[in-house]
């Protein structure tokens, strides 16, 4: 399982650029980006190389900041990657609340956010996948 860091931001132009400056300035690498939005404040949602560092920079600029335990899930990078992993927690009734993806060493990664993330893990290790435990090249 994965830390997750969710940071909330003005919905305003600039607010990103000088977020991603914070993170340059400090050489925290991030490997995984959502961003959701309202027309006054978004959500940003994140994995990067140095959990612990980035959460006390972040707090350090004001940032309002949560941490998520989350699951990141390799399959290859092909047609039904995605399909297999929502097939198999919908059989065992695990809800998925969110999800996002990236690439990392031309693998698919599908980053999750679900409702029981004890049980989805073992079935998802049970059914041969692999869950990251760091995005860290």
């Amino acid at each position: 399982m994965l830390k997750q860091i969710s940071v909330f931001l003005p919905n305003k132009p600039g607010i990103l650029a000088e977020f991603t400056k914070v993170l340059l300035q400090n050489n925290i690498n991030m490997r995984a980006i959502s961003v959701a939005d309202t027309a006054d404040y978004g959500i940003l949602r994140i994995i990067v190389d140095k959990v612990d560092d980035c959460i006390k920079i972040l707090k350090t600029n004001n940032y309002l900041v949560s941490v998520t335990e989350v699951i990141a899930v390799e399959v290859p990078d092909k047609p039904g990657g995605l399909h297999q992993i929502t097939k198999i927690l919908g059989d065992v009734d695990v809800n998925i609340e969110y999800l996002y993806s990236t690439i990392l060493k031309e693998k698919a990664i599908i980053v999750l956010r679900v409702d029981d993330i004890k049980k989805a893990a073992n079935i998802l290790k049970t059914k041969g996948l692999k869950l990251l435990d760091s995005m860290n090249s």
